[in-house]
């Protein structure tokens, strides 16, 4: 009880230094409103936003600023189903190359001068034969080109018929769709402002581009020519703006939304998480009546990873490698380090959310097996004071001590290095570490993206298989995955592989990230998705 009060206490002394930031925050607010406020939604970027051009919608504060003003050939609900968006329906070939889209007729730009005397046109298969081209640029330079790595071509067949063909069967390929990356752009907006664009965007979005002060304030305003519909038929979005801030400080953004000058803030920082969740991840007494808390999967898997041609024995031997994972209680590690939040990973690799999780058996905390792995490595090597290091950032040096602390109850010697991050981006990818942490977010919603890091032609600094686990079984299946159209089969084969990777332990799975969001009272509708996307076309807010 008295660490949650101290902790209380550090948050409320900190205030007094936060108040000139919350004056400023203030004053941006003072100027004359635009709009009724009770349809604005407010929410703070601390990490800054770098372009609203969707080519480069690479960080997560990018694409949920772009997710506002464009769109693409299809979209992804919440429950990670791909459903139509600028495309209103789509086939795809017997053999699963070829991908047809039919456009819908009736989706406009947002208004601007060069588009003539109506001030907007229809988007039309060529606009999506451009911004594809676009991303493939390399002059442009978009960070998100790799997402067509499988297109072998595609073409505007007429001006609603869109089609594009792949080098080899991908089912995971209208998920890669639905990134911000594959949003439409105009020819001629973007060929107008070249780089420029970043800051002048035009789209197809619930909300358009109205004004940004770089580091202070952006704002969207709606849309009202906006395609979609809601059940009634009544046309989206219900907001007739979003108001963006930039306050570099979590602190900060977390007081601004107590003293509700803020709507919405995203994700459990340690600065203020024992002010506002109890131990067991639950609002405190004081926030229940303003605040709404919402949480759900999150396609991260948080990690330590084994590097599999490394030399030294401990790491080569699967008994050790075992007796890690049995050594630690997940459960109470995510208790006491995140206040409940997150899916202790008792499961595989694949992290609650997608398919393929549910049928994986992994470790449960086993002090007592731990021991038994322990000595059979020693019986087998002649090693009786087996040690290793686990190389992580300050950011979750917390973690690593926790497991050092419980592993070494077992019998075996763990050393923690402290490296920044660049340091340990780079040694990983090189293969100079035994044992790191690290950490997988979904690039797109397929349990595909993660057997990808176990697959042997993936080895880094190439691929994203970190660990350099080889298995000509777990290859012969991912590659039968490629090629298997049947949903629940290629369900299965995810699973058998998930399986497979467990039963050697190549990583040591922590726990399954949940995205956490709180919300004042007066927000309605937000959603919550394992993206972690920020969807605001069906959001409304009431006094």
């Amino acid at each position: 009880m008295s660490k949650v009060l101290n902790a209380s206490s550090t948050f409320f002394k900190n205030i007094l230094l936060i108040c000139f930031g919350s004056l400023v925050f203030t004053n941006c607010n003072s100027s004359k409103k635009e709009h009724d406020d009770n349809l604005v939604f407010r929410y703070n970027e601390h990490k800054n936003i770098s372009s609203l051009d969707p080519a480069f919608s690479k960080d997560i504060s990018d694409i949920w600023a772009t997710n506002q003003l464009f769109n693409g050939l299809v979209q992804m609900n919440d429950s990670m189903q791909v459903e139509p968006a600028i495309a209103k329906s789509w086939t795809i070939s017997e053999d699963g190359l070829t991908y047809s889209f039919q456009l819908r007729k009736s989706v406009y730009y947002h208004k601007h001068t060069l588009f003539g005397r109506d001030s907007t046109r229809a988007v039309t298969a060529e606009d999506f034969e451009y911004s594809f081209n676009r991303l493939l640029d390399p002059q442009v330079g978009s960070p998100g080109r790799w997402v067509f790595n499988k297109v072998d071509s595609f073409s505007a067949v007429n001006k609603n018929t869109f089609k594009i063909r792949l080098k080899q069967p991908f089912p995971a390929f209208l998920g890669l769709l639905t990134m911000k990356y594959c949003s439409v752009v105009p020819k001629e907006i973007v060929e107008h402002y070249r780089s420029d664009f970043r800051s002048h965007p035009i789209g197809t979005g619930p909300f358009y581009f109205k004004r940004w002060e770089e580091n202070i304030k952006l704002v969207f305003r709606k849309n009202t020519l906006y395609y979609e519909t809601n059940s009634q038929g009544q046309h989206l979005p219900y907001l007739e703006a979003v108001a963006i801030t930039f306050l570099p400080d979590k602190q900060s953004e977390f007081l601004q939304f107590a003293q509700g000058n803020i709507d919405f803030i995203s994700g459990l920082d340690a600065s203020y998480k024992d002010e506002i969740l109890t131990a067991n991840g639950t609002l405190r007494d004081r926030y229940t009546d303003e605040v709404n808390m919402i949480r759900g999967p999150y396609l991260n898997t948080e990690y330590l990873s084994f590097y599999m041609d490394s030399k030294l024995t401990e790491i080569q031997s699967e008994w050790l490698r075992k007796s890690v994972n049995y050594g630690f209680d997940r459960k109470k590690m995510m208790t006491y380090l995140r206040n409940g939040i997150g899916i202790p990973a008792y499961g595989g690799f694949i992290p609650k959310g997608l398919p393929g999780y549910k049928n994986t058996i992994g470790f449960n905390y086993n002090p007592e097996l731990a021991k038994v792995y322990l000595e059979k490595f020693k019986e087998e090597t002649g090693i009786q004071r087996p040690e290793i290091t686990i190389t992580t950032t300050g950011n979750y040096l917390s973690f690593c001590e926790y497991i050092q602390r419980e592993i070494q109850k077992t019998g075996l010697l763990v050393h923690v290095d402290v490296v920044p991050p660049s340091a340990l981006k780079d040694a990983k990818a090189n293969g100079k570490l035994d044992l790191f942490r690290a950490s997988w977010v979904a690039d797109y919603p397929d349990a595909e993206n993660y057997l990808s890091l176990f697959y042997s032609k993936n080895f880094a600094p190439n691929g994203p298989n970190y660990s350099h686990f080889k298995n000509d079984l777990f290859d012969t299946w991912y590659e039968q995955s490629f090629t298997e159209t049947d949903t629940k089969k290629r369900e299965q084969l995810y699973t058998k592989m998930d399986s497979l990777v467990i039963a050697h332990a190549p990583v040591v799975p922590l726990f399954y990230d949940e995205v956490v969001r709180f919300t004042r009272k007066e927000i309605y509708n937000l959603g919550i998705n394992p993206t972690n996307l920020l969807e605001l076309k069906h959001v409304k807010k009431y006094d």
